[in-house]
């Protein structure tokens, strides 16, 4: 039986990748888009290889840097340029609530790509999400056309299931914490040299943006991914991804907080993609055996 702890720490880590997406947007307000993505990760990586290094964990960066290496640059810089982009052009519930059907977009690429079979829920549930995602966009204020941000993000939200397809297929044995922190590594690398070879003036953000900034790179990168792994761990996969439902909700009641209140499209939008998604996710009833 799972402590309340766990629970606790899942919550806890939905809420920092939730709120991630209003601290984007002030970061955004300073900073590039590259410099800010950039930044996240080069402060991610190093709290991560200290981490790594005091736990003894043994980190490959040469071992599997082919691997590790184009995933982590493809998945986790590739995103995170894309939804710093993202965040300049729309808003911190549209972004949350078009992230929140990955679960979903994720089943649906690894069908076509490793061929595993998507269940009948899933099946239903994406079209639904989707026409959820669409009321948010719309009750966002975007009339009937796709805002570049959205469409940004919708491109985010599929470069994020591909680096969950190609973790499945291609991630080395491993510690997955020590194979994480090389991938970020990998990632900070290739964003702090495309920053410094862009072009682009160097910019300081001020102290609500890079507090934001430290506050994404820390809680919303370090101490999330750590304390989904104990979620993982101790309650599985599964269990755990369905926490995940929270994050939306998390990012709407940041938004809040920051002073911008959701339009009433833009809830009901959010209800029918989180319900769509949990019914997707929840495992199936086992029979009751005599």
């Amino acid at each position: 039986m799972p402590s309340i702890g766990v629970f606790v720490l899942l919550v806890l880590s939905m809420a920092f990748w939730g709120i991630n997406f209003p601290l984007a947007q002030l970061v955004v307000g300073d900073l590039p888009p590259l410099e800010a993505a950039a930044g996240r990760f080069v402060i991610a990586a190093l709290v991560m290889l200290a981490v790594a290094l005091a736990r003894g964990l043994s980190v490959p960066l040469l071992r599997h840097a082919r691997s590790l290496g184009l995933i982590g640059v493809l998945g986790m810089a590739g995103f995170n340029l894309l939804f710093f982009i993202a965040m300049q052009r729309t808003s911190p519930v549209n972004g949350a609530l078009i992230m929140g059907t990955n679960p979903l977009v994720t089943a649906i690429l690894a069908a076509l790509v490793l061929g595993e079979r998507p269940s009948s829920r899933q099946l239903l549930a994406l079209p639904v999400a989707m026409t959820g995602v669409a009321a948010v966009v719309l009750g966002g204020g975007g009339g009937a056309t796709l805002s570049s941000g959205d469409a940004l993000m919708l491109a985010a939200n599929l470069v994020w299931a591909g680096y969950n397809v190609a973790v499945r297929r291609y991630m080395p044995a491993g510690d997955a914490f020590a194979n994480t922190t090389v991938m970020m590594v990998w990632s900070a690398l290739a964003l702090g040299t495309a920053a410094l070879i862009s072009g682009g003036a160097f910019a300081l953000p001020g102290p609500a943006a890079g507090a934001s900034l430290l506050m994404v790179a820390l809680a919303g990168t370090v101490l999330a991914y750590l304390f989904y792994n104990v979620g993982i761990a101790s309650l599985g996969a599964g269990r755990a991804a369905l926490f995940m439902n929270l994050v939306p909700v998390w990012a709407m009641a940041g938004s809040v907080a920051f002073g911008t209140i959701p339009s009433g499209l833009q809830l009901l939008g959010g209800a029918v993609v989180i319900g769509s998604v949990c019914f997707a996710m929840m495992p199936a009833r086992r029979p009751l055996v005599a």
